[in-house]
């Protein structure tokens, strides 16, 4: 009796115990999806939400800036007055996009002002060149008009421009509530926005600037007292120490 009690009861048993591990796997499985589905999406959406560089971007693209000079036909070169705007044009190259482009000197050609554009683009390319820059930094093309006046001597280069993203449209949220404890949609716009407007040059905004070049006086002096195991640091008189009260 005892053998046969026992024997009823063991396909009861398994059959219960395969039902738990059967039970178990598909709640471990329906877990791991919902981590998967939902996990990494949420936290790339939070941290969009809270980085205002994210929500507000700064958009920045290139544009010509260029200068054009007026050349009639039979003058003999660029006259002071366009001379002086050569100089300025220039100088707001170098404050706002030095090394970003080269600078172009686009010559009519074909025009009735050709040889008068060319004696004058050699002026606009000697400027240029006083002015510090390299032969590699400009260049000297031809464009056609068929317009049969007198076209312009252009110079020109690509210049990068940041346009700051506008704010104050969206006040759908309740400031008062927020249970969620991010930023408002309008949070870090308004900064976003004068970066764009203060910047320099935009070009800061894509990447940094390459490293110039080392002051290499200096270095050797501490290379040098390094080997040696000296001090490395600038000697300093009696008066340039930092005496502290009480020390012995």
């Amino acid at each position: 009796m005892t053998v046969a009690h026992t024997n009823s009861r063991a396909p009861s048993l398994c059959r219960t115990g395969a039902a738990k591990a059967l039970t178990l796997a598909l709640a471990t499985l329906a877990l791991a999806g919902c981590k998967h589905d939902g996990g990494q999406g949420t936290q790339v959406a939070g941290w969009s939400l809270v980085d205002p560089s994210q929500r507000h971007p700064i958009m920045v693209s290139q544009e010509p800036a260029i200068l054009n000079l007026n050349v009639a036909r039979g003058s003999q070169g660029l006259t002071s007055q366009q001379r002086a705007e050569v100089v300025e044009f220039a100088g707001r190259y170098r404050a706002s996009d030095a090394g970003n482009s080269r600078v172009v000197v686009s010559v009519p050609s074909g025009a009735p002002n050709e040889v008068a554009a060319m004696g004058a683009s050699e002026d606009v390319r000697q400027l240029l060149l006083d002015g510090g820059f390299t032969d590699s930094a400009v260049s000297v093309e031809a464009y056609h008009d068929e317009s049969g006046a007198q076209p312009p001597l252009r110079v020109a280069y690509m210049r990068y421009v940041a346009k700051g993203p506008e704010c104050g449209h969206d006040w759908s949220e309740n400031l008062a509530k927020n249970a969620r404890n991010i930023g408002h949609p309008n949070f870090g716009c308004a900064g976003q926005h004068n970066l764009a407007a203060m910047v320099a040059n935009p070009a800061d905004l894509l990447g940094p600037r390459t490293s110039g070049d080392r002051y290499s006086d200096r270095r050797d002096a501490v290379m040098e007292n390094w080997t040696k195991g000296k001090t490395t640091g600038a000697e300093k008189s009696e008066d340039e120490r930092v005496r502290v009260k009480g020390a012995q």
